[in-house]
């Protein structure tokens, strides 16, 4: 079963109070956002496997490690997820960026795929999909699906805030993609929102209604 790591750093804790106040304006919003996938990015990478090398300093020589060529992929959901690929890159610069786009029927009220563009060595890629909110959990899992299909192996998931029910939702279905969050919130309210949330991440990011 898929694990959920929800980080406590007090530096994520501190930034995330100021990403649900309803008074952050969107250029302080867009910033916090970015600063926060940074800081998650540093724990989701805790697991990269390392080797040693050797490298001469001015002074000598250094037994130092490196990351032993494991390579990662960034899989933003549209558009929201955007807000938070810079923030990672910034702290992972080889990693490539892929992009999934989806939206909601309005009959079905299910996600549907209509963009999907990954890097071509998808199979020997761990990828991280990207989104601040995780409520019903429906774009995320349709996200996930999109990739297993295109020959994904190892995926993990990355939100800001998640509601529980999405949580299980994600879990039931991908039980092999662990989730990392910056905080799980108390439930989804009737329309679907997560309680108490941050509002909408991608009018907040992209100043829209």
């Amino acid at each position: 079963m898929s694990k959920v790591f929800v980080f406590d750093h007090p530096l994520i804790q501190h930034k995330l109070t100021y990403i649900r106040d309803k008074k952050t304006g969107t250029k302080e919003f867009r910033e916090l956002v970015d600063e926060v996938a940074g800081l998650m990015a540093f724990e989701i990478t805790r697991d990269l496997p390392t080797q040693d090398v050797t490298v001469e300093t001015p002074v000598g020589l250094a037994n130092s490690k490196t990351i032993a060529g494991k390579k990662l992929g960034l899989v933003p959901i549209l558009r929201a997820g955007l807000g938070m690929v810079d923030g990672i890159l910034r702290m992972i610069p080889a990693a490539k960026v892929g992009h999934v786009g989806l939206y909601r029927d309005p009959k079905t009220l299910q996600p549907v795929e209509y963009y999907v563009k990954l890097p071509t060595d998808v199979e020997e890629r761990e990828f991280i999909v990207i989104d601040p909110m995780l409520a019903t959990g429906g774009s995320a899992v349709e996200a996930i699906n999109s990739l297993k299909k295109r020959g994904a192996r190892t995926i993990k998931l990355m939100c800001l805030v998640a509601a529980p029910e999405g949580v299980e939702i994600v879990k039931e279905a991908h039980p092999d993609v662990d989730i990392y969050l910056a905080a799980m919130d108390e439930k989804l309210n009737d329309h679907g929102y997560i309680v108490p949330g941050l509002g909408d991440a991608g009018d907040r990011l992209f100043g829209t209604k």
